[in-house]
């Protein structure tokens, strides 16, 4: 629902360049996009101004007429943070649920539940946050799911292989 006291901030995407003015000035900052719409949209599109904020400051408007030049400045990923957790060769699924290597079965599943509840994406998806903070949450809940599932698994092997007890008698 639209807030008429509120922005519509939340319902764009950020992404951070460096824009190159007609007077020679450098601007470092944020440009302010419209949902679903991509950088080249926004400065091709048939609007006079795009929505810039500058880093430590508040959003404003420039005149695409004033922009010499716009250099888009994305901040590359962290090399593992979309790797598979399998693939990383020091993978802990202990040390990632914080727990030690001898830890009970309940404690793997309470240390389990309590990370999950802290860093599951939909935790945050009514908040504006960075890209870069978005992909971590992302990546820390399949490397939560992966740790969880790498300690689950040989529990309900060892379930499923132990003998089943009966405690009737015989007849």
């Amino acid at each position: 629902m639209f807030d008429r006291g509120k922005s519509d901030a939340t319902a764009q995407g950020a992404i951070p360049v460096e824009i190159t003015l007609a007077d020679g000035t450098i601007a470092r900052g944020k440009l302010l996009l419209p949902t679903g719409k991509s950088a080249g949209d926004a400065l091709n599109g048939s609007g006079a101004f795009i929505e810039f904020a500058a880093y430590g400051d508040s959003p404003s408007f420039l005149a695409k007429a004033q922009l010499t030049s716009v250099r888009l400045t994305a901040v590359p990923a962290a090399p593992s943070l979309g790797a598979r957790p399998g693939a990383v060769e020091n993978f802990d699924p202990h040390a990632v649920l914080g727990v030690s290597p001898a830890a009970s079965r309940e404690e793997v599943r309470q240390a389990y539940f309590a990370l999950a509840k802290t860093y599951h994406p939909d935790r945050y998806a009514a908040t504006e946050l960075p890209c870069e903070v978005r992909d971590y949450l992302a990546a820390m809940a399949r490397r939560i799911n992966a740790a969880h599932a790498a300690l689950e698994v040989p529990e309900k092997r060892r379930v499923q292989r132990q003998e089943p007890v009966f405690t009737t008698a015989g007849r």
